[in-house]
């Protein structure tokens, strides 16, 4: 039988962190017309923009983390509001390119402004941004999001009786 741990687990306090941020930041970029996940789509665009690149939705899904048919919705709506172009991919026809436009350059710079406070006031109980705890703290979560994630399969015989 396996010992429980006293406390919260490190799954549980990733989780509620991850919770608390993204609140944070709704409500930092709210003025703005975004919400978090679009802040995270605008944000990582203006960044592959200016390292001269023009994504496609599944490339930027990736680069993001988040699922590509909630990406395709967040840059339809984004879209809406004339912050991107969602134009055809002149190499391949099914894949879709994105771009900011002025005005998205314009709220994306405003945004990334805001947010970079935020992390400020949020990464101070481990000295500020530029602290030796927050860069050990970041050193910590990369390595756990590098980390692959292999699904056990069900029924399987070679996992049968073994803890995970």
């Amino acid at each position: 039988m396996s010992k429980v741990p006293p406390g919260p687990t490190p799954g549980f306090l990733v989780w509620r962190l991850a919770n608390k941020w993204r609140v944070a930041v709704d409500r930092a970029v709210a003025p703005l017309g975004l919400t978090h996940a679009q802040y995270s789509l605008v944000a990582s665009l203006h960044g592959m923009q200016r390292s001269g690149e023009r994504p496609s939705q599944r490339r930027l899904a990736d680069h993001t983390g988040l699922e590509a048919l909630y990406v395709s919705k967040l840059a339809r709506a984004l879209e809406t509001a004339g912050l991107i172009e969602r134009t055809r991919d002149p190499r391949d026809p099914r894949a879709v390119q994105l771009a900011l436009t002025e005005q998205g350059r314009a709220v994306t710079r405003q945004a990334v402004a805001v947010v970079q406070q935020l992390h400020q006031q949020l990464l101070e109980p481990l000295g500020g941004t530029d602290a030796a705890r927050t860069r050990a703290f970041t050193d910590e979560l990369t390595t756990l999001l590098d980390a692959p994630l292999a699904p056990p399969v069900p029924n399987d015989d070679s996992t049968q009786g073994t803890t995970p």
